[in-house]
């Protein structure tokens, strides 16, 4: 047993339980990952991907296609629900805890709206189907909101030191990267249902894919609710800030503002680099598209290589510089995207090297960020004695999704000067522009003051 600062008694979250609680994470990363690979790709498919046209092409103001529209409208949403539902889960006073009773009603539509979005009602180019994946998006990010940002308020509350919580970021950054692999299987999982089921029909194929993807995540994001007692693990004390004046509060805390500011920056050019991969793979490279698997398979299982070395490292330099630098990396990374294809090396060797060096920097901006964002939580709820760790993952995670809906909107808005074999400055450009942001992200984190917040910690009574 242990007792936190505000004389609540909460036992220490054994392991068992840490693995149950980032098994939730698989779930909703690979219902994410879906959406980050498929979306644009499945609604503005190349030439030659034996997907038809539901929603019209047309290119608006020179560089603005209407998939590009439609893809930012979604997560445009979160702009809303986000905070209003961190205030509610800050708040609640339930029997099963502040955060679990919004993870089991986010979990199930979350999942079902995943398939829907990518199961347009008419076969063909209609206004109906952009109307119908407007819809379905909003719904979908609604329920994702409600399960993943009470989700990530419990990391602060499950960890009751700085190294607990480091730990925690550590196995959830395994499950999300691990929801990548299994979002990456798509493709291939398509093609198996091609040839085992007999269906000729690729978008079908797909569909059935999703679906059963889609059903699985929905059964690994129920483990968290059925195996982690809230009110055993966790303070689990509401909190007495309204909604208005507790947003006001996080995006005033010095420390929060330059995280966020770079994280912005960070998911914008993530969701142009995840957004694009399928294309950089059949487009750039002239490769099968089942190749991505394999290929973020090799990354995601390359970074885990690293994962000993970001805890030990974080320990003895401090998470700061690890960051900075790994935003620097990525970006250079990221430049190399349009050099693609022209590089003096077979096509498959290009791909297998992008994703080996990416693998680095993505196993330190996998921990390291919620480890950062739960000491700035914690840090405020010493400073002030009031618990509103869900407001700063809200507020986090809306940044983040404006970011990806902004980096989504980018692609398909660059993908209008070139997306086919014959014709691909857009796919190319796309690197360029993730280059820029990485390269900012790096350049404002600088400005985070770690040490400084370590310390006050300390002074307040952190142990």
């Amino acid at each position: 047993m242990t007792t936190t600062t505000l004389d609540i008694p909460v036992e220490e979250l054994p392991l068992t339980r840490q693995f149950a609680y980032a098994i939730g994470q698989l779930g909703w990363s690979t219902l994410v990952n879906i959406v980050g690979l498929m979306l644009v790709y499945f609604y503005v498919p190349p030439d030659d991907a034996g997907i038809p046209f539901f929603i019209n092409q047309v290119v608006l103001l020179g560089i603005l296609n209407v998939v590009s529209l439609v893809a930012a409208s979604g997560r445009l949403v979160d702009a809303i629900t986000d905070p209003i539902i961190a205030s509610l889960s800050d708040r609640l006073n339930h029997r099963l805890g502040r955060r679990i009773p919004f993870m089991l009603a986010g979990a199930f539509p979350s999942a079902l709206f995943c398939m829907l979005m990518f199961t347009p009602p008419v076969g063909g180019i209609s206004v109906w189907n952009m109307i119908w994946l407007v819809v379905i998006q909003a719904l979908f990010y609604t329920a994702l909101t409600a399960y993943v940002t009470p989700y990530f308020a419990l990391l602060p509350e499950l960890g009751h030191t700085s190294t607990r919580r480091l730990n925690l970021s550590t196995w959830i950054s395994i499950t999300y990267a691990l929801g990548i692999i299994v979002a990456a299987q798509t493709p291939s999982l398509a093609d198996a249902v091609q040839a085992t089921l007999g269906i000729e029909s690729r978008m079908t194929a797909i569909q059935i894919a999703i679906g059963t993807l889609a059903l699985l995540a929905f059964l690994l994001m129920l483990v968290p609710t059925i195996f982690i007692h809230e009110r055993r693990y966790c303070r689990s004390q509401p909190s007495s800030v309204p909604f208005v004046p507790a947003l006001r509060e996080t995006f005033r805390n010095r420390y929060f503002r330059y995280y966020v500011i770079a994280d912005f920056s960070y998911f914008m050019g993530l969701a142009i680099i995840n957004t694009g991969l399928l294309f950089y793979v059949t487009v750039l490279l002239d490769l099968a598209e089942a190749l991505v698997g394999s290929l973020l398979a090799i990354m995601v299982l390359s970074s885990f290589l690293f994962y000993p070395l970001v805890n030990l490292l974080a320990r003895k330099l401090g998470k700061k510089l690890l960051v900075v630098l790994s935003f620097f990396t990525m970006s250079a990374v990221f430049l190399g995207v349009y050099f693609l294809g022209r590089f003096p090396l077979p096509a498959e060797a290009q791909a297998y090297a992008l994703v080996l060096v990416y693998a680095v920097p993505l196993a330190f901006l996998g921990v390291l960020p919620n480890a950062i964002l739960s000491d700035i939580a914690e840090h405020d709820r010493l400073k002030t004695g009031d618990a509103k760790e869900g407001m700063y993952f809200a507020a986090r995670t809306l940044m983040q999704k404006v970011g990806q809906t902004l980096g989504i909107f980018t692609f398909a808005a660059l993908l209008t000067f070139g997306k086919d074999p014959s014709n691909d400055l857009g796919v190319r450009l796309s690197g360029v522009v993730g280059f820029v942001l990485c390269f900012a992200a790096g350049a404002i984190f600088t400005l985070y003051q770690e040490s400084r917040l370590l310390e006050e910690m300390r002074q307040l009574g952190m142990s």
